[in-house]
């Protein structure tokens, strides 16, 4: 703020602003100049057939990687990963990023051109991409005319009528199939959690959702009869927990309906949560703790309200030392060497990957056939597509100490990996001559 107040007292609110446009100006080419290079890059790294690429190991191919629609070149899948950690972007958001760039260059030319003239801006053709991934070779480029007609002024709206369109005109087995399809699609989620609540999202069947909507309704309206002063809102989400809790405090029989043997019975389901609190916790001196499933700051408030629910189970678990280190002769790892390490990372320890550590393999950083040790300070949480990176392909790394990471990718360049996140140490030092 200081920076800014000072700044502001010394030029006019003009130039100001005539700086600000410059930059824009500035970072709409850089842009584009980054779109340039990783179509340069993919057409260095193309793989049309499998037996094409180079065996790494025995059984073991880079294979080229579809990430565009049909008619796009496909990848080489480790040179993927390096371009991905060098743009320092997730592997999944990474991956469709770069599959946007080369849908563009590939299946959208018009488009493309128009992204390189500064006619359309980059992040409108990235939208568009999206919706074009899915569709045919002649569909896509139908689209990509009948956009470059009028792309400055286009609406989304207009945009997704055409994409349906080309969809019927060039896939109508594909339209009749979705058609079906979306019937299919019916879900109940629940995500998220946010002090101490979680988000629901559902799609359902018309008459399901009826029937939910009204037996919620009612019982909201009986939570106030009955003196609860909350908003009908809140009621709605509580009545929504009572039809769960009655679900979970019935004893289910299933029995043969000729013998009335029984075949199943299920005391109903059961919900886990792990949470982290310490002494002063639940005295009020530090009120908050954290919910391992939903990886999240929890009240001290709320976990009473949990505890004293009826029916609640409640088992104290001893306080594990994230820093205990004692080995096994076994290759295969423990449980408690895997809890220890899942809560010490907490996600895939490759550049910027976030797969949570609970869903990852763990990786003997020194191999064990060479010596290394199956203890956490030897383990590393990596998820099962750069498990492969680092095993059959040519990714290294080094703990420099518990949870910290140095990377090296195949053309040299260098990502310190932390709790606090990746920072590249050394980009690629190509003896090319400068770039355009």
């Amino acid at each position: 703020m200081e920076l800014g107040t000072s700044l502001s007292s010394k030029v006019s609110t003009a130039s100001l602003l005539s700086w600000i446009a410059d930059d824009a100006e500035a970072r709409a080419h850089l842009e584009i100049r980054e779109w340039q290079h990783i179509v340069a890059w993919a057409e260095a790294n193309t793989v049309d057939q499998p037996d094409e690429a180079a065996t790494v190991r025995d059984g073991f191919l880079d294979t080229g990687i579809p990430i565009a629609g049909p008619g796009a070149p496909m990848v080489s899948e480790f040179a993927l990963m390096e371009l991905i950690a060098v743009l320092g972007r997730t592997p999944d958001g990474g991956r469709l990023y770069v599959g946007k760039i080369l849908e563009c260059a590939w299946r959208l030319p018009e488009l493309y051109a128009a992204v390189l003239d500064g006619r359309l801006a980059p992040w409108r053709a990235l939208r568009i991409a999206e919706l074009t991934h899915p569709l045919t070779q002649r569909a896509a480029a139908w689209v990509d005319h009948q956009l470059a007609i009028a792309v400055e002024s286009v609406t989304w709206a207009q945009i997704d009528r055409l994409v349906e369109e080309a969809i019927t005109r060039f896939d109508p087995e594909r339209a009749e199939a979705e058609r079906k399809k979306r019937a299919d699609q019916r879900r109940f989620t629940i995500t998220g959690a946010d002090s101490g609540l979680v988000y629901v999202d559902a799609l359902m069947d018309a008459a399901d959702g009826h029937d939910l909507d009204q037996t919620i309704t009612r019982r909201a309206h009986l939570l106030g009869q009955l003196g609860d002063t909350d908003s009908l809102d809140v009621r709605r989400s509580k009545a929504a927990g009572e039809l769960a809790r009655q679900d979970l405090s019935l004893d289910l029989i299933v029995s043969d309906p000729d013998t009335g043997e029984v075949i199943a019975k299920s005391p109903g389901r059961r919900s886990v949560l792990n949470l982290h609190i310490t002494d002063t916790t639940l005295t009020g001196d530090n009120p908050v703790g954290r919910c391992e499933e939903t990886r999240g700051p929890v009240l001290a408030s709320q976990i009473r309200e949990w505890l004293s629910l009826p029916g609640s189970t409640i088992i104290v678990r001893p306080v594990i030392d994230l820093a205990d280190c004692v080995p096994v002769d076994s290759y295969e790892i423990p449980d408690r060497h895997r809890i220890r390490v899942q809560l010490r990372d907490h996600t895939c320890r490759f550049p910027s990957c976030t797969t949570p550590a609970q869903r990852c393999d763990l990786d003997h950083a020194i191999e064990h056939n060479k010596g290394g040790p199956t203890c956490p300070c030897n383990l590393v949480p990596l998820c099962r597509r750069h498990h492969r990176a680092k095993t059959h392909g040519t990714w290294t790394y080094r703990v420099l100490r518990p949870s910290h990471y140095l990377w090296t990718s195949p053309n040299g360049a260098r990502f310190l990996v932390t709790p606090a996140g990746t920072d590249v140490i050394d980009p690629i030092d190509s003896p090319e001559p400068e770039r355009p």
